[in-house]
C-alpha cells in the first residue's frame, strides 16, 4: 500500500497556479537543474530486478519511444483479447474515509488448479505485502459455475491512495491482466481555496530545513545497490522499480524524427500538488497533436490545458497527485515520442520526538513518538540496526494514529542502547537507561575464627529476593558434599562441615546484576603437629659416616608454630655451624654437613603456637654397609623355579638390612645374573624361568641403607624338575552297587620329568582321611573303585606322579553315591540313517548306532520282524553302541531293521530300512510300431528286475544290418516309446534298448526281433488332429495398484499388470473420471504392465486414481490413493507440516481431493 498521509492535515485541490511559478513546474523544453540532471550510473539492481535491467555506466535517457510503452501495448492488447478474465475490475471513485472493492472472476472450467493472482498499484509495487487494516485480499470459489473470485477491498480510502492499479492472472502459459483508476474525492463541505494552515506548516518546514533540494536520480545513481530501498523510504519514492528501469535508457542515441523538432524529455518529477508543463516542437506546425497518458487519450480539462506556441506545442497538469505518476506521450503523425511523470509524496515528519527514558530492570518500557500522518510507515532502530518486531521479537510496536510506541517488555540491562525511529522526512533519537534497583545490606556478612573440624557458617540478609555468587580469594566456590549455598528468600548462607587448613581465606558474596560485595575472612586455628610418617617405627635415621644429613621434618599448625631443636638439653641454633637448624612455613630441618660416630644420639624438636604444643625425639645413627651373608639353601625345587632361603649377615652396618638382591648362573657358566631389581625384603626367594634339567647356583647380597655388601658363597648346585600339572576332566564313568568307575584325562604340563603313573584316592563323606584305591602307579586314565559299602557317599580325587613327586590333586566336584542308578534306555539314530540307507550289491555295510542306557541294556535287534541270520549279517554290541556289518551287501539284505533296547522295565525302539540296489535287467520286449519315410517309431515294456530301484531312463542304439556296429541315439529317455528320425533311406536297421537306474545301464540290452526298412518310396505320414485349447479369459489383475506419494514438481507413476484374452482395452480414471487426452498424463502397456506417468504432478493432481481393463469375458478394476507432499524450504509438508518463521498456511479445493500449501509470508 502507498505511504497514508494525514487526514485532517492533507490540502485542499488548488487551482492551478500561475505560471510564473518556477518551483512548482518544470519546463520541458529548458534543461533541468544541476542538482536535477538526468544521468545513471553503472548499478546493480535489487532483490526482484533482472540483472540486465541496467545497461552501461553514464548511459542517457531514451529518446522517443521506450521498450516500456511496447510493453504496455502489448499487456493493453491481451487485455483486450482476454483470455482468462470472465469479469475484470472497473475503474471506481471514492471519497475520502469510504470504502471500495475491486472484482475479478476467472471461469476454472479448463484450469486443473486455481490461478495466481497478483494486485499492483502503479507498476511495480505488490499489494500482497501491504495487506492489513486498510487494505484486504479475499478469494472465493463456486462449485456450481466454477468461478474463482479475486476482491481487493480498500477500507477508510486516503486521499493518497489514488492511482492506477493493476490486476495479472497467471495460469501456466496463460498471462492475463488490466488496468484500472481509483480517484480519491474530499469528502462534502470542503472548498478548493488552499489550506492556509498546511501551507504554512510546508513553508515553515522548509524554513527550518534550510538544505538545498536533493535530486533522487542523483543519489541513485551514485549510491550502492544495497541502499536503494532506503534512499525511496526516505525520500518518498513510491515507484523505485519504475526509476531502476528508466535510469538504463539514459543517455541513449537520440534517434532522428521527422515530425519533431525537439521531443519530451525523457522524465519529470515533480511534488505532489505541483505543476508540471510538457513541450515538444514540430517540425510542421500543421501536424495535428495528440496527449496520451497510459494509452488513453487526454481531453482538456481544468487540470490539463493545452497551448500553441508557433512551432511548439505545450501541455500543462495542474495540482498533479499520485493518479498522474504515468507515462505520457504524444502523438504527431505517425510518431510519437514519450515520457515518464515521477510524483514525489511529501515527506514524512515526526512532530513530537522520542524522550530520554530511565528505567529498572523487569519493569515495561515504552518509547513513544507522533509523526505528521496516520499510519505512516515507521523504522525504529536500536544502536543503528533495524529493530524488526515479530512474534518472537521482544520488541513490540503499537501503532495508534499518528502516535507509534516502542514497546519492550521486562527490561535487561542490555537494553540499554540509544534508540532512534525514522521516517521519509526526518528522525529522533533518545537514549534508554535500564539500572538496578538499588540493594540495601540488611545483615552484612562477619569475620569467624574456627577450629579445625568445626562447621564454618557465613551468612547474610539483603533487601532483594535475588540470586548471587560466592567466592574464596576471589575464585568461584563449588558446591560439594562438605560445602554447600543456601538461598532462602532474601538470606544466602554458605555452610562448610568439618574445616580444613584450606578453607580459611577470604569470602565474598556478590549479588546478581549489582556490584556490591559482603566480604568476610574466616581463620582456621589448629594445633601444633610433628609429622614423623617419612621416619622408622623407632624415628631413627640412618647417616653414613662423612655424608651430609638434612633431616626435614613435615610440621603444621594455624597459625605457624615456633620450632626449638635440641641435643641433651641443649638447643641447636639456626646459623652457619656443621649442626644447624632451618626453618620454613610447613617443615623444620636438622642438618649434619659432615656427619661424625659422636652425632648418633637422641635429638627434639619442640612446636609451640596459640593452639597448643607438640614434642618430639628423633634417633640418629652413624652406620655402614653390612656383611655379605651366608651361603643360600635351597629347599625346593619345580620345572622351572626352585625356592631358596638365607639367614641375615651377622653385622647390618648400624643400619637395619632394606632387602637383597639374587643373582644366579649356570655351573659350567661364569656369568650371573640379576634375578630381582626391586629389594626381596624377606630371607627367602623364588628365582623362575630357568630351564628344566640344567644345574644352577645362586647367591646373595645384603643391601641396606648405605649400600650393597659383597656377595655372598654360591649355594650348593642343583636341577630344576617339575611335578606335572593336575589331571584333567575328572569324571564318574560308571557306578554299582559296590564299585565307583573314574575316568579322566592326562595333565596339560607334563615336563621333562615325564610322567610315572596316577594315584587315585577317595575319602568317605563326613571324614578327612584319604584312602588309597590303587596300591601301584597305573598309567591309564580309568579305575574302578572296587569294595565301597552300598549307599555310602565319597569323594574322589587323583594326582599325576613323576620323579619330582606328585602333582596338585584334581577334585571330583560333589559326592558320589555309591549305589547303581537305573537310567531309562535312549536310541540315538545318526542323522544319515533316519532315512533310507541305500548301498549297491557287493559293497560293504557299517552302521553304527549310539544307545543310552544304565544298567546295561539288552539288545534285540530284527529284520522285517523275524530274527537276524547271524551267518550273514554280523551284530557287534557295547556298553554305549550296537553295530551292523555286512561284508558284501546282496539284494537279500534289503529290508527293516528294528532295534530295541531294554533297561529292565523301559524300552526304546527305533527302525532303520536298508536297501540294497544293482543295475536293472534289459527290457522285456522291444518291437517296431510303424516305419514311414526316414523315421521309425519304437515300444517296449520295462524290465522285470528293476535292480531294486526305481528305473531313471532308457538308452536306444541303432544298427545298420550291414555292419552292424551299434550307435547310441537317444540317452536317458524316459518315456517306454520313441521315435527315431533321420535315418539313411534304403538302409535296413535293428535297434536295443537299455535301462538304466541309479546304478547304472543293464548288463544287457534287448533287440528288435525284425528290421526296419527305410525304403526309397517312404509312406505318407498323416498328422494327429488335435482339438484347439481355449485361451480366452476375462481380465484379472495380478499386480494390483498401491496407495503412494509423490513430490510436487518431479514424475510420478503408477504400475499395474493384467491379464486376459482377448487382450483388454485398459482405461486409466482419476475420481471416476477418464483421462483423455491430457497431455499431462502418459499411458503405457507393456506385455501386461500397465503404466501412467503423471509429469510433473502437482497438489491438484492428487486424489484417487483407478485402471479398468474391459474386453468381451468382462471388466476389472484396481484404484490407489495417490497424495502430492510440497516442498518448502526443503521440508516436504505431508499432512499438518512444521511451520516455518514467516509461512502461512492456504488451503487449495479440488474435486475429489486436497492439499495444504505453506506460503512464505
Amino acid at each position: 500500500m502507498p505511504e497514508p498521509t494525514k487526514e485532517n492535515e492533507a490540502p485542499a485541490p488548488a487551482p492551478a497556479p500561475p505560471p510564473e511559478e518556477p518551483n512548482k513546474e518544470t519546463e520541458a523544453g529548458n534543461a533541468p537543474p544541476k542538482d536535477e540532471e538526468e544521468g545513471s550510473p553503472s548499478i546493480a539492481l535489487p532483490p526482484g530486478l533482472g540483472s540486465r535491467a541496467l545497461e552501461r555506466k553514464d548511459s542517457e535517457w531514451s529518446l522517443g519511444e521506450s521498450p516500456a510503452t511496447e510493453e504496455q501495448v502489448k499487456q493493453n492488447t491481451n487485455s483486450e483479447l482476454s483470455t482468462l478474465f470472465v469479469e475484470k475490475p472497473q475503474t471506481g471513485t471514492v471519497k475520502v474515509g469510504g470504502n471500495i472493492s475491486f472484482i475479478a472472476k476467472v471461469k476454472a472450467e479448463d484450469l486443473l488448479r486455481k490461478p495466481s493472482v497478483k494486485w499492483f498499484k502503479g507498476k511495480w509495487m505488490d499489494l500482497a505485502s501491504k495487506a492489513g487494516k486498510h487494505l484486504q485480499l479475499k478469494e472465493t470459489f463456486e462449485r456450481q459455475s466454477r468461478v474463482y473470485t479475486f476482491e481487493m477491498q480498500i477500507i477508510k480510502a486516503k486521499e493518497n491512495y489514488a492511482g492506477n492499479y493493476r490486476c495479472e492472472v497467471t495460469y501456466k502459459d496463460k498471462f492475463d491482466s488490466c488496468s484500472f483508476d481509483l480517484e480519491v474525492h474530499e469528502s462534502t463541505g470542503t472548498t478548493p481555496n488552499i489550506d492556509i494552515r498546511s501551507a504554512f506548516k510546508r513553508r515553515e518546514v522548509k524554513q527550518q530545513e534550510e538544505e538545498p533540494e536533493i535530486d533522487v536520480w542523483e543519489l541513485l545513481k551514485n549510491a550502492n545497490p544495497n541502499e536503494y530501498e532506503k534512499i525511496a523510504f526516505q525520500y518518498g519514492i513510491t515507484d523505485l522499480r519504475g526509476m531502476l528501469k528508466r535510469l538504463k535508457r539514459m543517455r541513449r542515441v537520440e534517434k532522428k524524427s521527422a515530425a519533431f523538432a525537439k521531443i519530451l524529455d525523457p522524465a519529470y518529477q515533480i511534488d505532489k500538488g505541483g505543476r508540471v508543463r510538457f513541450v515538444v516542437e514540430l517540425a510542421d506546425p500543421k501536424l495535428e497533436v495528440k496527449w496520451y497518458k497510459n494509452g488513453q487519450e487526454i481531453r482538456p480539462s481544468t487540470k490539463y490545458i493545452f497551448e500553441h506556441k508557433g512551432c511548439e506545442r505545450i501541455m500543462f497538469i495542474n495540482n498533479c497527485s499520485l493518479t498522474d505518476d504515468s507515462e505520457y506521450y504524444v502523438t504527431a503523425g505517425d510518431e510519437k515520442c514519450s515520457t515518464e511523470l515521477f510524483v514525489r509524496e511529501p515527506p514524512i515528519m515526526v512532530t513530537k520526538q522520542l524522550e530520554d527514558t530511565n528505567a529498572y530492570c523487569g519493569e515495561k518500557v515504552e518509547l513513544e513518538c507522533e509523526v505528521s500522518e496516520d499510519d505512516a510507515n515507521v523504522k525504529w532502530f536500536k544502536n543503528g540496526e533495524e529493530i524488526i518486531p515479530g512474534p518472537k521479537s521482544r520488541y513490540k510496536v503499537k501503532v495508534e494514529g499518528k502516535k507509534h510506541i516502542l514497546i519492550i517488555e521486562g527490561a535487561t540491562k542490555a537494553d540499554s542502547a540509544e534508540y532512534s525511529v525514522m521516517t521519509t522526512g526526518g528522525q529522533s533519537s533518545a537514549k534508554l537507561t535500564v539500572d538496578l534497583k538499588p540493594l540495601k545490606i540488611l545483615a552484612p556478612l562477619t569475620d569467624l575464627t574456627v577450629k579445625l573440624g568445626k562447621e564454618i557458617c557465613l551468612k547474610c540478609e539483603i533487601s532483594e529476593n535475588v540470586t548471587g555468587k560466592w567466592t574464596k580469594n576471589g575464585l568461584p566456590v563449588q558446591e560439594g558434599d562438605r560445602l554447600k549455598v543456601v538461598h532462602k528468600g532474601r538470606i544466602h548462607k554458605l555452610v562448610i562441615d568439618s574445616a580444613l587448613i584450606e578453607d580459611e581465606g577470604e569470602y565474598v558474596f556478590t549479588p546478581d546484576a549489582y556490584s556490591v560485595t559482603l566480604p568476610a575472612k574466616v581463620h582456621v586455628i589448629d594445633p601444633p603437629k610433628i609429622n614423623l610418617d617419612g621416619l622408622d617405627a623407632d624415628n631413627t635415621v640412618t647417616v653414613i659416616a662423612g655424608n651430609k644429613l638434612r633431616l626435614e621434618i613435615p610440621i603444621s599448625g594455624e597459625p605457624p608454630p615456633k620450632v626449638i631443636w635440641s641435643r641433651a638439653d641443649k638447643a641447636i641454633t639456626e646459623g652457619s655451624g656443621r649442626i644447624r637448624a632451618e626453618s620454613y612455613p610447613d617443615s623444620s630441618s636438622l642438618i649434619i654437613d659432615v656427619a661424625e660416630r659422636e652425632d648418633s644420639g637422641v635429638y627434639n624438636i619442640n612446636l609451640k603456637n596459640e593452639a597448643g604444643e607438640a614434642h618430639a625425639s628423633i634417633k640418629i645413627k652413624v652406620v655402614d654397609i653390612p656383611d655379605p651373608p651366608v651361603a643360600p639353601n635351597v629347599t625346593d625345587v619345580g620345572d622351572d623355579w626352585c625356592i631358596m632361603n638365607w639367614e641375615p649377615p651377622a653385622y647390618d652396618g648400624g643400619s637395619p638390612i632394606l632387602g637383597y638382591f639374587i643373582e644366579r648362573k649356570k655351573k659350567q657358566s661364569s656369568r650371573w645374573m640379576r634375578l630381582n631389581f626391586e629389594l626381596c625384603k624377606e630371607t627367602t626367594f623364588e628365582p623362575k624361568k630357568m630351564i628344566e634339567g640344567v644345574a644352577y647356583e645362586v647367591r646373595i647380597f645384603a643391601v641396606n641403607a648405605i649400600g650393597i655388601s659383597k656377595p655372598s658363597m654360591p649355594s650348593k648346585p642343583f636341577v630344576p624338575l617339575a611335578v606335572t600339572s593336575p589331571p584333567t576332566l575328572l569324571a564318574v564313568d560308571s557306578v554299582t552297587d559296590t564299585t565307583v568307575t573314574m575316568k579322566w584325562r592326562p595333565p596339560d604340563q607334563i615336563g621333562a620329568a615325564g610322567l610315572d603313573g596316577y594315584v587315585l584316592e577317595y575319602c568317605f563323606e563326613g571324614t578327612e582321611e584319604w584312602i588309597v584305591a590303587n596300591m601301584d602307579l597305573i598309567d591309564k586314565t580309568k579305575f574302578t573303585i572296587t569294595g565301597l559299602p552300598t549307599d555310602a557317599k565319597i569323594f574322589v580325587r587323583v594326582k599325576a606322579v613323576n620323579a619330582a613327586g606328585a602333582s596338585e590333586p584334581k577334585y571330583y566336584s560333589q559326592p558320589i553315591l555309591v549305589k547303581e542308578i537305573i537310567e531309562p534306555p535312549k536310541i540315538r539314530i545318526p542323522r544319515h540313517l533316519k532315512q533310507t540307507y541305500i548301498r549297491r550289491v557287493g559293497e560293504a555295510v557299517n552302521l553304527v548306532i549310539p544307545f543310552q542306557g544304565k544298567p546295561r541294556p539288552e539288545l534285540t535287534w530284527t529284520k522285517d520282524g523275524a530274527e537276524i541270520d547271524k551267518n550273514q549279517i554280523n551284530i557287534r554290541n557295547s556298553e554305549t553302541d550296537t553295530i551292523i556289518f555286512i561284508r558284501k551287501a546282496e539284494r537279500s539284505h534289503s529290508g527293516k531293521y528294528d532295534l530295541q533296547v531294554k533297561v529292565e522295565k523301559f524300552v526304546e525302539s527305533a527302525s532303520i530300512d536298508i536297501q540294497i540296489v544293482d543295475r536293472p535287467g534289459p527290457p522285456q520286449l522291444v518291437k517296431i510300431e510303424d516305419v514311414w519315410g526316414e523315421n521309425v517309431a519304437l515300444s517296449w515294456t520295462p524290465p522285470k528286475d528293476d535292480g531294486n530301484a526305481a528305473i531313471t531312463g532308457y538308452t536306444i542304439q541303432k544298427a545298420d544290418k550291414k555292419s552292424m556296429e551299434w550307435f547310441t541315439v537317444i540317452e536317458h529317455y524316459h518315456r517306454t516309446n520313441a521315435t527315431i528320425t533321420e535315418l539313411v533311406i534304403g538302409n535296413e536297421y535293428y535297434f536295443r534298448v537299455f535301462a538304466e537306474n541309479m546304478c547304472g545301464l543293464s548288463e544287457n540290452a534287448t533287440m528288435t526281433k525284425e528290421s526296419a526298412v527305410i525304403a526309397k518310396d517312404g509312406k505318407v505320414y498323416k498328422n494327429p488332429v488335435y482339438e484347439d485349447f481355449d485361451f480366452t479369459e476375462a481380465p484379472m489383475y495380478t499386480q494390483p495398484l498401491v496407495n503412494t506419494y509423490a513430490i510436487a514438481g518431479y514424475n510420478a507413476t503408477l504400475n499395474c499388470s493384467v491379464r486376459g484374452n482377448p487382450k483388454p482395452k485398459i482405461t486409466w480414471m482419476k475420481n471416476k473420471v477418464a483421462i483423455v487426452n491430457d497431455p499431462r498424463y502418459r499411458m503405457f502397456s507393456n506385455q501386461g504392465v500397465c503404466t501412467l506417468e503423471i509429469r510433473k504432478p502437482s497438489p491438484y493432481d492428487g486424489g484417487t486414481y483407478c485402471c479398468k481393463a474391459v474386453n468381451d469375458l468382462g471388466t476389472a478394476e484396481v484404484e490407489c490413493k495417490l497424495e502430492v507432499k510440497v516442498i518448502y524450504q526443503g521440508v516436504i509438508t505431508p499432512g499438518e507440516p512444521l511451520f516455518l518463521a514467516g509461512q502461512q498456511q492456504v488451503d487449495f479445493p479440488s474435486a475429489g481431493s486436497s492439499c495444504k500449501v505453506y506460503l512464505l509470508t
